[in-house]
């Protein structure tokens, strides 16, 4: 390799003969914890906490200030350092603990998850949504019509067979 730096994460290489590797080690570990398996406090909160817990991260919004100044969109990570910072790249993925669900980057912004606790969405609308109470097999009535019913108890049981609906 001829680069000091990973490619995709930036995490700092080790040279032989290199004086202090701790250093440059210790930073890529303090980088690789604050991205695997992660999650972020927020992604709207624009000024950094005064106070925040070592690990803790949070998404950068726009307009943010203080040691997030110039910052949107990456990763902000408190350490016993300080803050440090990486920037996102497409398929990564943070849980965000005050929106209740996943954010992804897809190289080039943040996009909340399809997958919710509320239901699926897809493109910002959401197609499938909580269970509700079943829905009776079709019976009775004046006119008896057997290929609609036959129909709709078809669908019904299509539904129910991929868990959009109760039994």
């Amino acid at each position: 390799m001829t680069s000091d730096v990973t490619s995709r994460w930036a995490l700092p290489m080790l040279f032989a003969g290199q004086a202090q590797k701790e250093l440059f080690h210790n930073e890529a570990l303090g980088r690789i914890d604050l991205l695997l398996h992660g999650q972020g406090e927020s992604a709207d909160i624009a000024t950094p906490p005064s106070s925040p817990a070592p690990g803790a991260c949070w998404i950068v919004p726009a307009g943010a200030g203080g040691a997030w100044l110039d910052q949107e969109g990456c990763v902000a990570g408190w350490t016993d350092g300080g803050w440090r910072f990486v920037a996102p790249r497409a398929g990564l993925r943070l849980m965000v603990a005050d929106r209740g669900h996943a954010l992804e980057h897809d190289g080039t912004a943040w996009r909340d998850s399809a997958v919710r606790i509320d239901g699926i969405y897809i493109a910002g609308d959401r197609v499938v949504g909580p269970r509700h109470a079943p829905i009776a097999t079709p019976g009775g009535g004046g006119t008896v019509d057997a290929e609609a019913r036959t129909a709709i108890a078809a669908l019904l049981d299509a539904m129910r067979a991929h868990g959009l609906i109760g039994m």
